[in-house]
Formats: C-alpha cells, structure tokens, sequence
C-alpha cells in the first residue's frame, strides 16, 4: 500500500506507529552492517535506545560541535580556494568528504580515523547494492540468493564494522576525559531504567550515525548547490543574508541559527530532492487504513518524494521557491506534508544536527565562492535508500 494522504501519514507513522514495524526489509538490507542499532531495532528495545541516545542531539549540546562544523567546511573552501580557476569538481563527492569529516570530527574528536576516503568508499560499496536485497525481500527470496554486488557489498560491511571496533576499543573506554559523541554514548544511559548500552551496542549505533549523518546532510547540500546554480536570484540572497549577519567576518557559531533564509534554501532543496525519498513500513496486525484492510506483514510506504511534490498538497510543486519556508507557511500548512526526517516517534534523532551542519557548511562556502552546473548536465536522481546524483554532480568553481 502506499500512503500520500496526510491523515493517513499521520495515521501509520504517529498514531498507529505501534502498530508498524520498520519490516523485513529493513532489517534485511540495513541489518548486517547496523546491527540492531537505533535505526533497525523495534519495540522496547528500540525504546530504551531512542531515551538514552536523546541527550546526546540537544540544542546545547549540538552547539559545542559547531566549531568543528565550521572548520571542516573551511578546510573545503581552502581547498577548492587552491584549485586553478574555473575547475570542475564533482559536488556529490566533496559533500560526502566534508560531511564525513565533520562526523568523524564529533564523533571521535582529537582521534586519528584512517582514511575518509576508504569510509567514503566503503559506504557507498555497500548502499549500492541495496536495491538488489529490497527486491529480493519484496520476492520472499532467502537470504542466500546472490544478486550484483554482493561481494563487494560484505567487502564494505566488513571494513566498516572493524574500523569501528578499532576506533571503539581504542577511544571509547580510555581515562583521558572527552566530549565526542563516541565517549558520550559510551556514558549514556536509559533514564527510566539506567541501562548502558553495550559496546555491540556503541558500536553499532557510531556506525548507524556514521553511515546516516554524512550521506542524508552530504546530499541535502549536493542537491542545494545544484538549486541555487539554476537559481542565481536565490543564491544571491543568501549571500546577502551571510553578509549582513556576519557582517564580512568569517562564519562563527553564534552566526548559524540566524541565518534564517538559508535555512529555508536547504528546507526547500530537501523537498524537492528528499534524502531519503521512500519510508517502508511492515504492518504487525489486522488494522484499516484509510477504505483499505490490511494484514499482518503487508508493506506500507509513504513515497516521501512524490508527497514533497504532490499538485494537491503544494502550489506550483516543481518550482523551487524557499519562501514556502517562511515561519508563517510552515504554520499554515499540514505538517505531514514535509517528511525529509520521518515523522512521528521514530522522527529522525540527528534531524537538528543535521540542519546545523547543512548550514554552517553552505555558509562557509557561499560566502567564498559561487558554484555553476556543467552546462547541458541535467542529474539523473538515483535511489539507493537515500537519493543520490546517479552520475555525481559536475559544477565549476567561481571565486569572486
């Protein structure tokens, strides 16, 4: 069944939620290199995970981690900076390095992480292959049935668990007092019950915000850059807004939450290209949704991209216009008609993280440098779980 009907988002994702479950699919595709992290697990122990977890995306403690944002962001810009004038880039990638720096950097603060580059690559080797096993699950075929890219895929999975291990062996339990997300899940506890997770549940739930927080932010800002190069108008108000805010000094953290337009920029790049453009569902009993019955084990989907564009919901849906984003729109409308972190109690835990580095990093940026799309490119949108470019996204830098 797929679900594009407010009520019935609100129906399947919030008021019945329990009444769903995340579903083979899920667990089949995500499972073997997340484990029964946050992001999988179900029921009570997906509970007591999400209240432990909770104090760690907290407004204040995010803002201790906006330095590291910053200066990651500035570390692409001097790069690019060096780059010979008008030299093409793929955005895509760049996105993926920067974001991965900045989790790697709140994560495991201070910490030597091995080679981005190999995580990158690691990532994207076993996503891309998850097609093939949503497929499959949908078929009821058994887990040994091989499918393209298989090898590779547990190549990545394998590489991914054992450097998180290393990280987590080495980092996690030491004396030397630290701040990162790493140390700080290592002490974070259920309040209800003062259960600590285990060290296959630190480390499964690092790889869950490793894989998750660089993707999702990565592609939110590849597809905003995108935007804003056919939108020239748009990209200049932004500038302006970086301007006056900062005031023509370089990008701090007490900038970031006044930087209100740009955050509607990234809002709008998320409802036209959602990072993650499809939710899945698996019902756990007999329940009527809408004038449909369904049973036990039927797929649910809420198709994120096509609700983001829905004629019915949205004027002039295609059209990008950030000012859909105006604290006085956002009030007005249907809150299930905007889903880019999920909805209801298994909302998204990094959606403010996420937010706070997209803009820092735009930010950073903009303020330096403008991006143009190759001209005659059109990307192609390509779902591997989350909505990636298919053939990246080629763009030259301009330096004002």
């Amino acid at each position: 069944m797929f679900v594009m009907c407010p009520a019935l988002i609100r129906q399947v994702l919030v008021d019945e939620a329990d009444s769903f479950e995340k579903g083979a699919m899920t667990r089949r595709a995500l499972g073997p290199v997340l484990g029964d992290a946050i992001l999988i697990a179900e029921g009570a122990r997906w509970r007591w995970q999400r209240r432990a977890a909770a104090p760690l995306f907290r407004r204040e403690q995010l803002l201790d981690f906006l330095p590291l944002m910053i200066a990651a962001a500035e570390r692409t810009r001097q790069r690019w900076l060096s780059f010979p004038a008008a030299s093409e880039i793929d955005v895509a990638r760049e996105m993926m390095r920067t974001t991965l720096n900045i989790v790697l950097a709140t994560m495991l603060s201070g910490s030597s992480v091995g080679d981005p580059a190999h995580i990158e690559r690691a990532i994207a080797d076993y996503l891309e292959s998850t097609s093939w096993v949503m497929a499959l699950t949908i078929l009821g075929a058994p887990r040994w049935v091989p499918y393209p890219g298989m090898r590779k895929a547990a190549r990545g999975r394998d590489f991914l668990k054992q450097f998180v291990a290393d990280l987590t062996n080495k980092i996690a339990y030491s004396e030397v007092p630290r701040n990162d997300l790493l140390s700080l899940l290592t002490r974070a506890n259920d309040p209800q019950t003062g259960r600590l997770m285990s060290e296959t549940d630190v480390r499964d739930n690092i790889l869950t915000f490793v894989m998750a927080g660089h993707e999702t932010t990565a592609l939110a800002l590849t597809w905003t850059f995108y935007l804003l190069s056919l939108h020239p108008e748009i990209e200049e108000r932004v500038r302006s807004e970086i301007a006056t805010i900062t005031g023509g000094t370089p990008v701090r953290g007490e900038h970031i939450e006044s930087l209100q337009y740009t955050q509607q920029v990234i809002q709008e790049a998320m409802r036209l290209y959602p990072p993650a453009p499809l939710i899945v569902r698996e019902a756990r009993r007999v329940l009527r949704v809408g004038t449909e019955n369904i049973g036990p084990g039927t797929f649910v989907y809420v198709p994120v991209y096509a609700v983001h564009r829905h004629e019915g919901f949205w004027d002039r849906p295609d059209l990008f216009d950030p000012d859909r984003f105006a604290p006085e729109a956002v009030k007005a409308r249907d809150q299930y008609i905007y889903l880019p972190f999920g909805a209801g109690p298994h909302i998204c835990i990094g959606m403010s993280f996420a937010l706070m580095e997209a803009t820092a990093v735009l930010a950073v940026l903009l303020a330096s440098l403008r991006l143009r799309l190759r001209p005659g490119y059109i990307p192609r949108p390509k779902l591997r779980v989350t909505l990636r470019p298919a053939g990246g996204m080629p763009m030259r830098l301009i330096a004002p």
